[in-house]
């Protein structure tokens, strides 16, 4: 067992309060000082570094039954983090190693060795780990390529495309061949990025007029395939521009996350009889089979600056709360990540 007098006495780490209705708020959470971990038998401490912040963390915050189970109430929340080792009681991860786990939002976390999966600082950066190469990144190479069948030749459609997902899955797309990729963002800086910088062929600002028309506008042809991050009127339009044998994937609906009513869905789903379209929602941890396959195809392409990404690094532990609102919000290009 490591020696870990020099450590704090005290580790700092977020929990919920209460369960938000509509759009959370600071009072339902706290930032509040716990005592420091102890590694057990079989388990290495972690001295987290980058921690993630996700869309999919609003739905851990509610009691309804979902795909997973919802935060513990007055208890620390959970999520992707990468860290280094700074004591060890198991075999096969040594102190000065770097580890991924699913142990955020604190500042050290006590890792179970078999949930923490080593990570090498020197291939890569180790904010990717959580981002392009990490679950992010497989979120885009699944739901892309084997939920949404894409191939080559295909017109692609992404919404919340300047996101740390829709990025990825854009520029993907664009490497296997897809024949045109057209984005939706929020700001005209992000339809900018878009184009300029990740290669998509169109892009639009959705605020600036209605997502169905824009569409049209960018996607003359028709559309093939339709990555869905945000739902709503983007999922209508995308059904309303959807060629014959079209496929939509549906990754996350951040549009209506904090609604308290529940959304009206598309209005014009009889369209998807006319095109034999499908629409299949998928979750990544249904295709941890592809890890391998993608590390193997999108590190190289990472590394040569083929594909390119973004990252919104916010600093601080007690800053953890408002980069996640700010990723609801839509403030993040790429993915967000905060650094302690």
């Amino acid at each position: 067992m490591t020696d870990t007098s020099a450590l704090p006495d005290v580790n700092r780490e977020w929990h919920l309060l209460s369960r938000p209705v509509g759009w959370p708020k600071p009072e339902d959470f706290a930032l509040v000082e716990a005592p420091m971990p102890v590694p057990g038998e079989g388990q290495v401490l972690v001295r987290n570094l980058y921690v993630s912040v996700d869309p999919y963390m609003r739905g851990r915050m509610s009691a309804a039954k979902s795909y997973v189970a919802p935060f513990e109430l007055g208890k620390v929340m959970q999520g992707g983090a990468v860290g280094e080792v700074v004591a060890s009681n198991a075999e096969g991860i040594s102190v000065g190693d770097h580890v991924l786990h699913f142990f955020g939002w604190r500042e050290y976390a006590a890792v179970d060795a078999k949930n923490a999966v080593k990570v090498d600082p020197q291939a890569a950066p180790l904010s990717t780990y959580l981002g392009v190469l990490g679950m992010t990144g497989l979120t885009a190479y699944a739901g892309l390529l084997r939920t949404a069948a894409f191939k080559e030749g295909d017109v692609v459609f992404v919404s919340g495309a300047a996101g740390a997902v829709g990025s990825q899955v854009g520029q993907i797309a664009r490497l296997k061949g897809a024949s045109r990729v057209i984005g939706s963002a929020g700001s005209d800086e992000k339809v900018k990025l878009l184009v300029e910088e990740y290669g998509f062929d169109a892009a639009f600002n959705y605020k600036t007029g209605p997502v169905s028309e824009q569409l049209r506008a960018a996607a003359p042809d028709g559309i093939d395939v339709y990555f869905d991050n945000v739902g709503g009127d983007h999922l209508e339009a995308a059904i309303g521009s959807l060629n014959r044998d079209g496929r939509i994937a549906v990754c996350g609906m951040i549009s209506v996350y904090n609604n308290t009513e529940p959304a009206p869905g598309p209005r014009n789903l009889a369209r998807l009889i006319q095109t034999r379209g499908r629409i299949e929602g998928f979750l990544v941890g249904d295709h941890y089979d592809l890890q391998p396959q993608f590390v193997q195809e999108v590190g190289p392409w990472v590394a040569s600056g083929a594909l390119k990404y973004r990252e919104t690094v916010v600093e601080g532990i007690e800053n953890n709360l408002e980069a996640f609102l700010g990723v609801l919000r839509g403030d993040n290009t790429g993915k967000m990540i905060v650094k302690l």
